[in-house]
């Protein structure tokens, strides 16, 4: 297959996505400042939270059935993964395992921005209130 191939869809299928964009008001969580994309959409595998909290702010307690990773660009954020706790500030990246109970707060004293990485085309997450955990 070539890539011309790519650009007729066969009878049977739908056109492939390409390329997409998507512009960042599309994406807003509510009126905050978080941005929530899910790829399945957009012929994407990754799926992402974009979050830009005030000093204090957060999720709680959630899991995925597939591991996170989050990049720091900003702020300072305490971590909860489990049954440990660290701190994580610009220029740090950390880990979740699949399954695991974790959330974040921004501790520092100005904006937290964290890149949340999700290795599905779709955010699939069960919070910890919901369930009594």
């Amino acid at each position: 297959m070539t890539s011309a191939d790519l650009l007729v869809p066969a009878a049977s299928t739908a056109a492939p996505i390409l390329a997409a964009l998507v512009h960042a008001d599309a994406l807003r969580v509510g009126t905050g400042r978080t941005l929530r994309f899910e790829g399945r959409g957009h012929g994407s595998a990754i799926s992402y939270f974009l979050v830009d909290n005030d000093p204090g702010q957060g999720p709680d307690l959630h899991r995925h059935p597939y591991p996170e990773t989050w990049i720091v660009f900003e702020g300072e954020a305490r971590f909860t993964v489990g049954d440990e706790q660290f701190v994580a500030t610009a220029g740090d990246t950390a880990t979740c395992a699949a399954g695991l109970w974790h959330g974040f707060k921004n501790v520092g004293t100005g904006r937290l921005k964290v890149l949340g990485i999700h290795p599905s085309d779709t955010i699939i997450q069960e919070n910890a209130d919901e369930v009594g955990a």
